[in-house]
């Protein structure tokens, strides 16, 4: 044997792993920090916030202008017109996703237009429009359509074929018409998330499942909805979050009983300006945070089973079923 197949094989040097350095990353940290610094340096000595004014008191004898009863009661108002246009948006918007996705051409063609419609309009625009609808009608009601002109035809004088109406400036004002303008504008963005994540299900699902006796109903109910809800919730939790501070244009109906509305209601009446838009401010990320958390929470139930760790834990679910109901220890048996 040679000496050349006998020379054992020299071992490698081990490897020296030098750290990538990041030079760029620690200079936008160092700037980020100055900003920081001088934010907090703005705050703390800037007397023209008037900390005072938004916590303490604004007047004599009152609290500050966060906490003052007319305010609060606009927090409540607009945590109300959230809650109802969201309900109103949804409920509407799963609708209108279903109406898109029907093969009746006239159903299709009619949410298509609505979506068209109050999705090209700007909701303040939408906001003083429905304020301002009992110009066109003195009653608001249901009944037969051509009433007066159908009591023409046959001769009778002041046929009214109304079975139910009430004044227009009674219920298209201030609340209602807010709610109706945010709620209905809502909807129309609703109906695309829904019809997406209906897309998003696999067809052959609804297939098996109709092919098994279930009703369309129950496809969409038991089978689509539930495994949509991964690709709706997301853009829904930022359509409420942005819903709440939308309620701010409603101040422009007028809804006196609205958060910004009764803010800027102090404003006027105290010539101070802006320690009340600080106070605004603070009221809506306080409220918004809270929202964050929560859509964070229903992101995380609804994606389970999805993603890379989703996807990992199925995979030893299955493989705990293949071993007969647990996971065998490749040590065991040694």
């Amino acid at each position: 044997m040679s000496d050349q197949t006998t020379t054992e094989r020299a071992r490698p040097e081990p490897i020296k792993a030098v750290p990538v350095r990041h030079p760029g990353r620690w200079v936008t940290i160092a700037v980020l920090a100055v900003l920081a610094a001088m934010f907090v340096h703005l705050l703390v000595t800037n007397d023209n916030f008037r900390w005072s004014f938004i916590f303490s008191s604004y007047e004599d004898g009152k609290r500050g202008v966060m906490f003052t009863g007319p305010v609060l009661e606009g927090l409540r108002g607009t945590l109300l017109l959230t809650v109802t246009s969201m309900a109103i948006g949804i409920g509407l918007g799963v609708v209108l996703a279903v109406m898109r996705l029907s093969p009746n051409k006239i159903l299709s063609s009619v949410a298509f237009v609505y979506t068209w419609f109050f999705r090209a309009v700007p909701r303040l625009i939408l906001a003083i429009l429905f304020g301002n609808l009992n110009i066109l009608w003195s009653r608001v009601g249901f009944g037969l359509p051509f009433d007066k002109q159908i009591g023409d035809l046959f001769g009778i004088d002041n046929f009214n074929g109304q079975f139910y109406s009430i004044r227009a400036a009674d219920l298209l004002a201030g609340f209602v018409a807010g709610m109706l303008a945010l709620g209905l504008s809502e909807a129309a963005y609703m109906a695309e998330i829904v019809r997406a994540g209906l897309q998003s299900v696999d067809q052959g699902q609804s297939e098996a499942a109709v092919a098994l006796g279930m009703s369309r109903f129950q496809v969409l109910r038991r089978i689509v909805l539930p495994q949509a809800m991964r690709v709706i919730v997301p853009p829904t939790g930022n359509e409420t979050i942005a819903m709440v501070k939308d309620t701010s244009l409603v101040a422009y109906v007028p809804v006196a009983g609205e958060l910004w509305f009764q803010l800027n209601a102090v404003s006027a009446r105290t010539f101070v300006v802006f320690p009340v838009l600080v106070a605004a401010v603070i009221w809506y990320l306080i409220i918004c945070t809270v929202l964050m958390i929560g859509q964070f929470f229903l992101e995380r139930h609804y994606g389970k089973g999805y993603g890379a760790v989703g996807k990992a834990k199925q995979r030893l679910r299955d493989i705990e079923v293949e071993q007969g109901g647990r996971i065998v220890d490749s040590r065991e048996g040694s």
